[in-house]
């Protein structure tokens, strides 16, 4: 027991902190969870928003300098009007407008239940050129039965650069009327050299439900 405590004592400093040494993979048993400061694979959760009958989600802070890239993912969104689309749109002043102009691309494979239809196509009606409005991240209507929603992901590269334009990629898996899967794909630019500090995201028409998440990346 002595040459033990002997062994430890020569790990700590006599400020009384561990030298690497006495650290690694086996060091320690049965860790539950993270200090708050470190963050897993690079990703650092930021905030949340839970919509229950909301006109949109609006996240007006948490877009600095401090990461050169967030992701928003959408857990569950579901309209409470049938036959709709989810949006998104990007703000230069805090919130006041969101109208940054963009431009996009936006592709989708859909494929029904049944198996009597499957596709992959570009939707030139659901892209932007130059245009300040909505970008959807959905494609074609999905309803509001009970069963039906939108999940996926957004994430904006370096969106406090006062040089470049802001790019966007965004993935969403929408199980939708047809009772069938649309896998959508939209990606562009927001044509700004000023920072984008808020993004709003909505239905086209009518309120929805659903949880958004941020986090921030190395």
């Amino acid at each position: 027991m002595g040459a033990i405590a002997r062994a430890a004592a020569n790990l700590v400093t006599t400020s009384g902190v561990w030298l690497k040494g006495g650290v690694n993979n086996d060091s320690f048993d049965n860790v539950t969870a993270l200090p708050s400061a470190a963050a897993a694979d690079g990703i650092t959760f930021i905030s949340s928003q839970t919509a229950n009958n909301s006109a949109s989600i609006s996240f007006t802070s948490g877009l600095t300098s401090t990461y050169k890239a967030y992701k928003f993912v959408f857990v569950n969104v579901h309209p409470r009007t049938d036959n709709t689309v989810f949006q998104f749109n990007g703000s230069t002043d805090a919130g006041s407008n969101y109208n940054v102009t963009k431009t996009t691309t936006f592709f989708s494979a859909n494929h029904l239940e049944d198996d009597s239809f499957a596709s992959l196509s570009y939707y030139t009606a659901q892209d932007l050129a130059q245009s300040t409005s909505f970008q959807n991240m959905s494609y074609d209507s999905f309803g509001n039965g009970a069963d039906e929603s939108f999940s996926g992901s957004l994430t904006l590269f370096n969106p406090s650069s006062t040089t470049y334009v802001k790019h966007f990629i965004g993935n969403g898996s929408t199980y939708y009327e047809g009772n069938g899967e649309l896998n959508n794909y939209v990606a562009g630019y927001c044509n700004t050299t000023s920072a984008v500090n808020a993004i709003q995201f909505k239905m086209a028409s009518g309120n929805m439900d659903g949880t958004i998440y941020l986090y921030g990346i190395k």
